[in-house]
């Protein structure tokens, strides 16, 4: 069986200028494939290569693929808005190969799993939360030549009545360091850049699932919506060996310089962080990178804040999200802004540059609380801010909240900009305008403080840093027309 993981040309988000990697769930399911012998494992990645959707096609019929896997485990592609590209992909692709199964999986299509099938009837299957198993069962079963897939767990279906089949639950995999080294050898690793000016670069994913289960968090539409809350907050990491292998292999390998560690929560162990930083020290590998985590877990990690930065680290992110504390306990954050703050100061006293991301749009937002959200966050100073726009993801309670205000229609809504840097609802008091046009406020009053942009340029933080700081800035105009909904940056 051949089997074709498929990335088709488009754009980055409007902040991160030119901004592409290698796709961690393409990566790692495909490792997995191929290590069981489950199938011959080959990747397009028509973003990287700068294909045109010709091109992209003529590849595709030269390899004549089995079956074509489509999706992502990671919402820093573009957020939902590459659903977009990978449904109107499979529709060329079965003009071409109609007898080739396309399976999807991963962000957005786990917990729309059922939807998927009755709105694209180009889609065959639909893999719910990790796809190494399922689409492994898939491929199994396609060797049998049978036609019903309905006992295959985590996967959704066409019977062979044509009526749609939701396979059993998948439990997850108890131990991420059962999971080959992902298959990086199959991807074209000298094009990838992070943020137009960090490359040789790669993201990497290091953990699954989030202890903390926020209501608006992209996760939601990751699992099998039948039980969706205990798969998403059981939070699974790989060991720092394992991650340091990983890093080892990029760097002596590939040449990767930078890595962005995009776990929503990397930091949740923080005696496997202090052992990764101590070892990589150790080893003396010279990859810097950026992690993400929240506030709680970063000031857990304050001690040893000095060795991350000595083993690389040179950006944190952590949640702004909103204006106070009761906001941030509706949202479940399960922190607090003075919190948040501490997390800020503590970085940049170890020399790490901080990312602090604001929510815009929120049911009860008004162009007051907006505004004061926006000065709550240029108190707590974060060196960058990244504005999300509230965007329901299917098995969110926000989907659901927005769903019966009639505030979308899944069925007829421009998915292209379902990007988080797109307003696509509006609150109980601003249209979707207005949400636009107070987020591109807050962006442009942000960068516009000259001591703030005279005090990193100045600082002694990493080069990344400040080239991170002048892709933000050179982008901003970018972000502006998303926020007015003119320009699909994806």
């Amino acid at each position: 069986m051949k089997v074709l993981f498929v990335t088709p040309p488009m754009g980055s988000w409007a902040t991160h200028g030119d901004h592409k990697a290698p796709n961690q769930y393409y990566a790692q399911i495909a490792s997995y494939l191929r290590e069981n012998k489950v199938a011959e494992v080959q990747v397009l990645d028509g973003k990287a290569l700068n294909l045109t959707y010709d091109q992209m096609l003529a590849q595709i019929k030269a390899i004549n693929p089995d079956l074509c896997v489509f999706g992502d485990w990671l919402h820093s592609s573009g957020g939902l808005s590459i659903i977009w590209h990978f449904n109107e992909t499979i529709k060329k692709i079965k003009g071409v190969l109609p007898s080739t199964k396309c399976i999807v999986g991963g962000l957005w299509y786990s917990a729309y799993a059922v939807e998927t099938l009755e709105q694209n009837p180009a889609i065959d299957f639909v893999s719910m939360g990790e796809g190494e198993l399922t689409i492994a069962d898939v491929l199994k079963t396609m060797e049998t030549g049978t036609k019903d897939f309905s006992k295959v767990a985590g996967l959704v279906s066409r019977g062979i009545d044509g009526t749609i089949k939701m396979g059993p639950h998948r439990n997850l995999i108890p131990s991420l360091n059962d999971l080959p080294m992902p298959a990086y050898d199959l991807f074209p690793m000298d094009k990838y850049v992070g943020h137009t000016y960090w490359k040789p670069f790669a993201e990497l994913l290091t953990s699954r699932g989030c202890p903390g289960g926020c209501a608006f968090c992209y996760q939601w539409s990751m699992y099998d919506k039948r039980n969706a809350k205990q798969d998403y907050t059981s939070w699974r990491g790989k060991s720092y060996t394992k991650i340091l292998d990983e890093m080892d292999l990029l760097e002596k390998t590939y040449g990767v310089k930078v890595v962005v560690i995009q776990d929503d929560a990397f930091n949740v162990d923080k005696e496997n962080v202090r052992k990764f930083c101590e070892e990589k020290v150790k080893r003396g590998n010279q990859i810097k990178w950026v992690c993400l985590g929240r506030a709680d877990d970063w000031l857990a990690h304050k001690e040893i804040m000095p060795l991350m930065y000595k083993a690389g680290l040179f950006m944190g992110l952590v949640g702004v999200e909103v204006e106070s504390d009761e906001q941030l306990a509706k949202q479940g954050k399960g922190v607090t802004l003075a919190q948040i703050k501490e997390t800020v100061k503590a970085l940049r006293e170890a020399n790490i540059a901080s990312v602090g991301t604001i929510l815009i749009g929120l049911e009860d937002d008004n162009e007051f609380i907006i505004k004061k959200r926006f000065e709550v966050a240029n108190d707590i100073d974060p060196d960058i801010m990244a504005i999300d726009y509230v965007t329901p993801v299917p098995g969110s309670q926000l989907w659901s909240q927005a769903m019966k205000k009639g505030w979308f229609d899944p069925k007829t809504m421009n998915l292209r900009n379902w990007d988080f840097q797109h307003p696509v609802i509006p609150t109980n008091f601003l249209s979707v305008e207005d949400v636009g046009r107070l987020g591109s406020w807050c962006m442009r009053e942000f960068y516009s403080r000259p001591e703030r942009i005279f005090r990193i340029m100045s600082s002694t933080y990493d080069m990344e840093v400040k080239l991170c700081v002048k892709d933000f800035m050179n982008n901003l105009s970018k972000f502006d027309n998303a926020s007015a909904g003119n320009e699909s940056t994806v």
